[in-house]
Parts: structure tokens; C-alpha cells; sequence
């Protein structure tokens, strides 16, 4: 008769302040104007390149609007999207809308 070891169950540790980074997405459909940002517009601000973008759209992982020939994308979804990976949060407070945060909260 075999019998299995008890091995000890595993643990789950959070990241370092895994809790500080998280982001709560604004639920835009009660507003009147959701703000809307092109490709290019959304790839400035995240401090990605539009490639970036292009696949968060074709992934269906931001929400977007089609507009003649033009992608419009969500704001609060490229912020949710961008801070929903670490690389990509990086990216967002080196080069991107992020790195002026700090120069705001200074000024008050």
C-alpha cells in the first residue's frame, strides 16, 4: 500500500505593494463626454509605443470606438490596462503621463 507524503500546502506571498499599485477603473458610462484618445494620443500619455496599443485593442483588452476610420480608445482603460502589468507600469511613470505626478503633488 502506498501512501503520499503530507507536504505542507503552498503559500501565496503578495508583491511588495501590490496593494499600492492597484487602479480602479472609472465606470464611464454615466458620463456625458467620456474623454477619448486616439492610437497615437494613447501611446504618448502610456510612454509606449502605439504597437503597445494596437495590441491591447486587438486583444480586446481596452474598451475603443470605431469612428470613420479611427480607433478611439477609453482613457480610464488605457490607465487600467497600463497599470495592469508591471512593465507596462514602469513605462507609464519613466517616460509616459506618470513621471509628472510627483511635480503635481508638490505643487500643493
Amino acid at each position: 500500500m502506498k501512501t503520499t507524503p503530507n507536504f505542507p500546502k503552498k503559500i501565496k506571498y503578495k508583491r511588495k505593494g501590490a496593494d499600492s499599485n492597484k487602479f480602479e477603473p472609472i465606470n464611464n458610462e454615466k458620463l456625458a463626454n467620456p474623454l477619448r484618445l486616439s492610437v497615437t494620443e494613447a501611446a504618448k500619455i502610456g510612454g509606449v509605443q502605439t504597437k503597445t496599443i494596437r495590441r491591447a485593442i486587438q486583444f480586446n483588452i481596452v474598451k475603443y470606438k470605431i469612428i470613420g476610420n479611427r480607433y478611439f480608445i477609453d482613457f480610464s482603460s488605457v490607465l487600467t490596462y497600463l497599470h495592469s502589468k508591471t512593465k507596462l507600469m514602469n513605462k507609464f511613470y519613466q517616460f509616459g503621463l506618470g513621471q509628472y505626478i510627483d511635480k503635481w503633488k508638490s505643487n500643493k
